[in-house]
């Protein structure tokens, strides 16, 4: 049965069933319900192009709350999720309240799906909020009353770019966007971003996964380690840099145990000095 027909009350208005969204692949990779057989006739497209997709997501997802609980140690007890997704196991609140009751988490997406059923799983938790808004806005996210309600810009904030740039393209002034947002944070926050490469995998793989997503509401843009380094301009980065997800503070827990370096993806956090 189609997930449109199983969980009607769950698609908002106005959502397009006739084409594949990043946020619901990335719901079905992650093994989630909230897709429908457009997303999954994509995501299977993008899994037979590249087969480390289905452990790629995994991965990421490793990498988002092992940097969470960095941050959370390090004494951050707000984040701002831009792009968060369709929620699933192991949340940004999830994560971060389970070490400290008191965090505060809004979590940004423009997909009317994530948001939906984002809002449904934080019902009741006041210190949460989901905002329906595209990322790329700064002055709409920030100004937000979801925003303005949980953050405190007196203190650091978790800044969270995960998975979500590489939907970003450049003509969208990608540079441009990482520092109106680093201007509105104050000193002590941090930055937690990943990024597909061209690197690591072989590059007709990567090539036929980009054709994929080049047909959905999210074309993706792979960028090179010098590019994606250059993504942290105006912050300090934390140990150990930028490097491949499964490499940056590891816990044991690996889906590219073998070989980690072949992962096709970067990652780092970093700090905002002054």
């Amino acid at each position: 049965m189609d997930q449109a027909t199983s969980w009607p009350s769950s698609v908002p208005p106005r959502v397009n069933l006739d084409q594949p969204s990043a946020a619901r692949m990335y719901d079905y990779y992650l093994g989630g319900a909230h897709n429908f057989a457009v997303d999954r006739e994509a995501a299977e497209r993008a899994i037979a192009a590249l087969p480390a997709t289905v452990a790629g997501a995994r991965t990421n997802r490793a990498f988002l709350q092992r940097a969470v609980r960095f941050l959370v140690e390090s004494g951050v007890r707000q984040f701002i999720d831009l792009g968060s997704g369709i929620p699933t196991s192991g949340n940004v609140h999830e994560v971060a309240q389970h070490i400290d009751p008191g965090v505060r988490v809004v979590y940004v997406d423009i997909d009317a799906v994530a948001v939906t059923h984002g809002q449904s799983v934080l019902d009741g938790n006041e210190r949460c909020a989901f905002l329906h808004a595209d990322m790329r806005d700064v002055r709409e996210v920030m100004g937000s009353p979801e925003v303005r309600k949980q953050i405190d810009f007196s203190q650091p904030v978790g800044l969270l770019m995960v998975a979500v740039l590489h939907f970003v393209p450049d003509s969208d002034g990608l540079l441009d966007i990482i520092a109106r947002y680093r201007e509105e944070l104050p000193v002590g926050s941090h930055l937690a971003l990943s990024h597909m490469s061209m690197t690591g995998q072989p590059r007709e793989f990567l090539e036929r996964f980009a054709a994929v997503y080049s047909n959905t509401a999210n074309p993706v843009m792979l960028r090179s380690r010098e590019e994606i380094d250059g993504l942290f301009q105006g912050f300090e980065l934390v140990e150990p840099g930028v490097v491949t997800l499964p490499l940056w503070r590891p816990d044991g827990i690996s889906y590219f145990a073998e070989d980690p370096e072949r992962f096709p993806g970067f990652a780092g956090v970093a700090r905002k000095m002054d």
